[in-house]
């Protein structure tokens, strides 16, 4: 004999749906659409990295250890490597990240701990959504104007095609990400964690260097991985600014090899053992943004 209140047994029952009632077809009918939207996003993805991973790892076996070791050889000849270029991305990505995270990751801090809820914040804001959504050419023609193309009168510019113009280049399109996701992170952290170190006698910067930054350091890390990877294999900013070169860098204030311009670079020439290089490039680059995501969630899962 059922214990169960009848009121409550009455109301359990009335909640059953038929399985062929409108409500649980509509529901079966969202759940297969939502099925459909997810298989139709990871086709493309699987298909793109399966496309240039078979591209590029028959180059990468044919020449290893090589490919990694030699520069480029010259147009129409097999053999080489991409040791320029990968140690050019390597160059040109940290230096934009060493110009981006300290002051992303402070005009964020500014934005959520100290402006409060002031028209200068929400301008600021607004002025951060509207420059992530700037195509990346203008930001290489912005920093062409300014630091390439000839300003003074003996003819050269402030630094000319070099590493560091192409970093200033790509640390512009790499803030807007970094303050938006470091914004959203402190803005997590609860009220309450910070009025308890206020009330413990701490200063504001303390509470924000010793206990709201640390407490949002995981999704601080997740945003700085997410803009370093656009960094990698942003190519119009490149091209305006760095330019390429078939040599090692000798220098960051001179012209640098970066893989995404060579992949620009070789994917449109006609011989083969060039566009194969331009595979390769792309595979490599492919994984050095998979690797910075791996120690990005290393990093976040140990802190």
């Amino acid at each position: 004999m059922s214990t169960m209140n009848p009121r409550v047994e009455n109301i359990a029952l009335s909640l059953k749906k038929k399985p062929s009632s409108p409500s649980s077809l509509f529901g079966l009918l969202m759940t297969g659409l939502s099925g459909l939207c997810l298989t139709l996003t990871i086709i493309p993805l699987f298909a793109l990295l399966g496309f240039v991973s078979y591209k590029g790892f028959s180059r990468i076996f044919e020449n290893f250890p090589t490919i990694f070791t030699q520069l480029p050889p010259p147009p129409g000849l097999s053999g080489g490597g991409l040791a320029n270029s990968i140690l050019g991305t390597l160059i040109v990505v940290s230096l934009a990240t060493l110009i981006a995270v300290p002051i992303g990751v402070l005009a964020a801090v500014y934005l959520s701990e100290f402006s409060g809820d002031s028209k200068l914040a929400n301008g600021i804001r607004f002025a951060t959504n509207v420059l992530a959504g700037v195509p990346s050419i203008i930001s290489g023609v912005f920093a062409f104007g300014l630091f390439v193309a000839p300003l003074v009168k003996d003819g050269r510019g402030l630094l000319g095609y070099s590493a560091v113009a192409g970093a200033i280049a790509i640390a512009v399109l790499m803030l807007p990400t970094i303050i938006r996701t470091t914004d959203d992170a402190l803005d997590i952290v609860p009220q309450d964690v910070r009025w308890a170190a206020l009330g413990v006698g701490a200063y504001n910067f303390q509470t924000v260097l010793k206990i709201v930054l640390p407490a949002a350091l995981p999704s601080i890390l997740t945003g700085v991985t997410l803009a370093v990877a656009r960094a990698a294999g942003e190519t119009a900013s490149l091209i305006f600014t760095v330019l390429f070169s078939n040599f090692w860098p000798r220098s960051i204030f001179e012209p640098i090899a970066t893989l995404s311009v060579l992949v620009f670079n070789f994917a449109v020439v006609p011989f083969a053992p060039q566009q194969e290089l331009a595979w390769a490039g792309a595979l490599i680059l492919v994984f050095l943004v998979l690797m910075t995501s791996i120690a990005a969630r290393l990093i976040t899962r140990k802190s």
